[in-house]
C-alpha cells in the first residue's frame, strides 16, 4: 500500500472473533471413480497471517454483484467465483468476516456451508478433481464492519454519511466479499454496484455500463481485466465530481473528488497523465488498461492507498509526492505483487525510491541526499526491511525508507544504466505475477552479472546500522 499509509506507518491485521454460524444447504457424496479428495487448507501459512488465504484452489475471476443502502448501511451481495482445483478437494474455504451467508452453490448444486470466525467452509455435493474448473456462488448480506488495525487505523468497508469506501490492505476485503484473500492468488474482477442514482459508484478498471434500475437506483459495472490481488480491490460510493480523459495515448483516466475539493485538487489531478508518462519512460509500459485517482474528504480514511488503477487519497494526503508514490505502485505492488506479506518492501521500498527519483529528476534533489537523510534517521534501523519482526511492523519506517536505501545501494553498485535496465526488466519479467525477495535478489545479480551480497547483507538483511553511509 502506500502508507501513505505512508512514512512510518505500522500495519497490521487483526482477526475479528465472530460467532459461529452454521448453514447447511446440501450434502456430500463420494467422487465418481473412487477418488477421495481432502479439504483445502484454511490458510496459506503466510509468515504474518497464517490463516489468510486458502489452499486447494486458484481463483481466476470474481464477479461481484453488490447492492448498497446508505441509509441502513446494508450490503446485499452475490459473489460468483471461478477457480481451478489444485488438488482433489472434498471441501475448501473462503475468507469472509461478518455478514450472513444465505446460500452457497458449487457448479450450480447446493453446497454445505459452515462458518467459524473469518472462515467460510464449503463442501460441494460432488468432490472436485485436481485440475477441475468450478464456479462458486455465495449469496450474503448484512452491515459490513471495518477491521481495526493494531496501529489504530481502519480498513475494510467504511460507511460514510451518504455512501461507503472499501479498502483492503492487507485483509479488509474479506469484510465485503468472500474470497481467497492472500496476495499470492490474483484474479480478474467484474464489480457491479447498485446504489441510489444521486450517488456516484466507482471501482477498479474500466466502467462498462451504468443503467437505472427500480426505485431510483443505478447499477454501475466496472471491469478489471488484468490480474489483481484482492487487497487492491476498491469500492467508492458517494457524492463525487468526476473527470474523464486519457493518458499514454489511449488509457482511459477517471478521477473523482469530493465536491468540496474540486477546485483545490484540479491542478494536481491534471498532472496525472504526465506523471504516468514519466514513470512509463523509467519503468516500462503501463501495466493496466485504466488509470485514475479518487480524493475523499478527510475523516473517512487515514491514509492513501494504491488501489489498482484508481488509488484513493484523503484530501490531506493528496500531494505530488504521495501521488508519485501511489502511481509507482501500479508497477511495483499491483502488477508485480509480493508473494507473501514478508515481501512488502518490494512494494513500499520501490514506491519510496520512485519519490526520490522524481525529486532528483524534477526538483534538483539528488537521491543520494534522500538516502543520507534516511540513513541518519534511527527509526529506519529498527529492523531489516526484508524481515519485519511482526505483522504490526509491516508498514513501519524501515520497509519504506530503508527499502528505498537498498535500491539506492544497488544503483551505486551497478551504475545508472544497469540499474534502470534492472527496474524495467523486473517490472517486465514479473508483470501481472507474484515475486519474492529472493526472486529480486537473484534477478538483480543476473542483470548486474555479479553477486551483490555486500548490499543484501548490510542494507536488506543487516541488523545494525553501518558506521557510515558509504
Amino acid at each position: 500500500m502506500t502508507y501513505v499509509k505512508r512514512v512510518p506507518y505500522v500495519k497490521r491485521v487483526p482477526y475479528v472473533t465472530l460467532a459461529v454460524l452454521v448453514l447447511v444447504t446440501g450434502g456430500c457424496t463420494p467422487m465418481a471413480g473412487g477418488v477421495q479428495g481432502t479439504p483445502g487448507a484454511s490458510g496459506v501459512q503466510d509468515p504474518y497471517f497464517p490463516r489468510l488465504g486458502n489452499g486447494g484452489y486458484d481463483v481466476s475471476h470474481y464477479a461481484l454483484d453488490l447492492a448498497f443502502d446508505p441509509a441502513s448501511g446494508r450490503l446485499d451481495g452475490t459473489a460468483r467465483i471461478t477457480a481451478r482445483a489444485t488438488q482433489d478437494l472434498s471441501a475448501f474455504n473462503l475468507d469472509l468476516a461478518g455478514l450472513t451467508v444465505a446460500k452457497a452453490t458449487v457448479d450450480g448444486a447446493p453446497a454445505a456451508a459452515n462458518r467459524a470466525g473469518d472462515e467460510l467452509t464449503l463442501r460441494p455435493r460432488d468432490e472436485l478433481r485436481r485440475g477441475d474448473e468450478f464456479t462458486v456462488t455465495v449469496d450474503y448480506s448484512g452491515v459490513p464492519e471495518p477491521l481495526t488495525d493494531p496501529d489504530g487505523s481502519t480498513e475494510g468497508w467504511l460507511n460514510s454519511a451518504d455512501g461507503a469506501l472499501a479498502v483492503g490492505e492487507p485483509a479488509g476485503s474479506m469484510t465485503w466479499f468472500p474470497g481467497n484473500h492472500h496476495p499470492s492468488d490474483k484474479a480478474s474482477y467484474e464489480i457491479a454496484l447498485t446504489a441510489p442514482s444521486r450517488l456516484t459508484a466507482l471501482s477498479n478498471g474500466v466502467r462498462v455500463s451504468a443503467a437505472p434500475v427500480s426505485g431510483d437506483r443505478t447499477r454501475t459495472v466496472w471491469r478489471q481485466s488484468e490480474p489483481m490481488a484482492s487487497y487492491l480491490a476498491t469500492v467508492m460510493i458517494g457524492r463525487y465530481e468526476t473527470t474523464t480523459g486519457t493518458a499514454l495515448g489511449d488509457v482511459p483516466v477517471v478521477t473523482a473528488v469530493d465536491p468540496s475539493l474540486t477546485a483545490a485538487t484540479a491542478a494536481l489531478r491534471a498532472e496525472l497523465p504526465a506523471l504516468l508518462a514519466d514513470q512509463r519512460d523509467r519503468y516500462g509500459p503501463y501495466p493496466f488498461g485504466a488509470a485514475g485517482a479518487v480524493v475523499t474528504a478527510d475523516g473517512l480514511l487515514g491514509y492513501a492507498l494504491e488501489t489498482q488503477t484508481r488509488p484513493v487519497f484523503p484530501a490531506s494526503s493528496f500531494d505530488r509526492t504521495t501521488l508519485v508514490h501511489e502511481l509507482a505502485h501500479q508497477w511495483f505492488g499491483n502488477s508485480v505483487t509480493p508473494e507473501s506479506w514478508q515481501d512488502i518492501w518490494l512494494n513500499e521500498g520501490f514506491a519510496t525510491y520512485a519519490e526520490w527519483r522524481y525529486a532528483e529528476d524534477h526538483e534538483d534533489v539528488p537521491a543520494r541526499s534522500a538516502f543520507e537523510d534516511a540513513f541518519a534517521d534511527e527509526a529506519n534501523w529498527a529492523f531489516p526491511p526484508a524481515d519485519p519482526p511482526a505483522a504490526e511492523n509491516l508498514f513501519g519506517a524501515p520497509v519504506y525508507q530503508r527499502g528505498a536505501m537498498v535500491l539506492h545501494k544497488v544503483r551505486e553498485a551497478v551504475g545508472d544504466e544497469v540499474f534502470d535496465e534492472l527496474l524495467r526488466g523486473w517490472a517486465a519479467k514479473y508483470r501481472h505475477a507474484n515475486a519474492s525477495t529472493e526472486d529480486f535478489t537473484a534477478y538483480a545479480e543476473t542483470v548486474a552479472g555479479r553477486d551483490l551480497d555486500a548490499v543484501w547483507d548490510v542494507w536488506l538483511y543487516g541488523e545494525e546500522r553501518p558506521a557510515n553511509p558509504g
